[in-house]
């Protein structure tokens, strides 16, 4: 719960926000609204991609506060979406003229150059460049020009961009070039239960199968090395992905189950029992699967890239994305230690407990009330490199 016992009016009451079903985003965006709401503020949500599951759609409608826009828009990270991104923004600025919102709030990148009346708050949740840096290892190539040009409009037409770490946010500065407004907002989640003690001898993974950046594919390949079963839940087939981000060959092995997509209360409950959570990702801006699995008494094994350290600090195992040797040793060590994974998962969930939907939505409600105030008295709202972690 917020304490505005002391604080200043809130200056946004209407809030414009974009989302997708394919990944976290969606998860964020009713997260984030169900916090603004209750200071009041109404949020619009505006839905592009692949159609949403009607688990998720529930989940939408039962946000206090929150207003549907449902379309099927492709999204930019898709294959040559830029004809249907072009109508996108003709939806959007329509739904601006008809809803008047004190604040568009983007989770993409290239309406941030759309026109809008309003001020424009841009969170940046991950982007194709790095993607292709962390997973391919080799410079982008040209075919992305376009995609690398539309990005960087949209951003520096932005009033302020946002990421959940400083890893982000740099890669954003690395690839698109200066971005003199920016800051860091880690993301967070609700969960009020205790975790779960009594946890079965079982090692789960989740995210997109399909996605080589969460490098799901490399658990299956040594499910049979590890003594305890595996479960990995997650979507195995893209809707508008391009080739280069799908993995080249099909998630299976042996002592693996796969559960596909599962709705959040069915993936929430195998959280509770799974012992021992493992994202071995080559590219993961900030996580949210490992944060709800630590939430709920997970130990944590991890892919050592810059952003898992930074999120998790000393909290979690780290093994290198390609070192498959170096992950069945984690895991076995893990599986066989009772004492070193109970201690290891009470300070994954000690670590994972700083990261709220309060303390997310405090910081999104000050910058918009800090955007909305320079708007009005024009002052730098951020200066130049500086970022601000809340």
């Amino acid at each position: 719960m917020f304490n505005d016992s002391a604080a200043a009016p809130v200056l946004a009451k209407t809030v414009l926000m974009t989302a997708d079903a394919v990944g976290g985003v969606l998860t964020y965006a009713l997260t984030l609204a169900s916090e603004l709401a209750r200071t009041g503020a109404t949020t619009h949500l505006a839905l592009m991609g692949p159609q949403p599951r009607p688990e998720q759609l529930a989940a939408a409608r039962a946000v206090p506060g929150l207003v549907l826009h449902e379309s099927t828009h492709a999204l930019e990270w898709m294959h040559e979406p830029w004809t249907d991104l072009a109508r996108a923004a003709d939806w959007l600025r329509d739904i601006e003229k008809r809803v008047r919102p004190d604040i568009v709030h983007l989770n993409g990148y290239c309406h941030g150059a759309a026109g809008f009346t309003a001020p424009v708050l841009l969170v940046a949740h991950s982007c194709v460049l790095s993607w292709w840096e962390a997973v391919e290892g080799t410079s982008v190539p040209e075919r992305f020009t376009t995609y690398r040009e539309a990005v960087k409009r949209g951003l520096r037409a932005a009033d302020a961009v946002i990421a959940a770490t400083e890893t982000m946010r740099a890669s954003l500065e690395r690839h698109y070039g200066p971005l003199p407004r920016t800051a860091v907002v880690p993301n967070g989640l609700a969960f009020d239960g205790p975790a779960r003690r009594d946890k079965e001898h079982v090692i789960l993974a989740a995210g997109r199968a399909w996605d080589r950046g969460k490098n799901v594919a490399t658990l299956a390949r040594i499910a049979a090395e590890l003594p305890w079963p595996v479960k990995i839940a997650g979507a195995s087939a893209p809707t508008g992905a391009s080739a280069d981000q799908v993995e080249s060959h099909e998630v299976e092995g042996d002592n693996v189950e796969l559960l596909g997509w599962l709705p959040q209360a069915e993936l929430g409950a195998l959280m509770e029992r799974a012992a021992i959570f493992v994202a071995p990702a080559k590219y993961e801006p900030f996580g949210l699967s490992a944060l709800e699995a630590a939430l709920r008494g997970a130990a944590l094994v991890l892919g050592d890239i810059p952003s898992l350290r930074e999120v998790w600090g000393d909290a979690a195992v780290f093994v290198r994305p390609d070192d498959e040797p170096g992950l069945i040793e984690a895991v076995t060590a893990l599986a066989s230690d009772s004492a070193r994974r109970a201690e290891l998962a009470a300070a994954a969930n000690l670590r994972a407990r700083l990261y709220t939907p309060a303390r997310n939505a405090r910081a999104m409600r000050d910058l918009y009330d800090a955007i909305l105030r320079a708007r009005r008295i024009p002052t730098p709202l951020i200066h130049g490199r500086e970022s601000r972690t809340a």
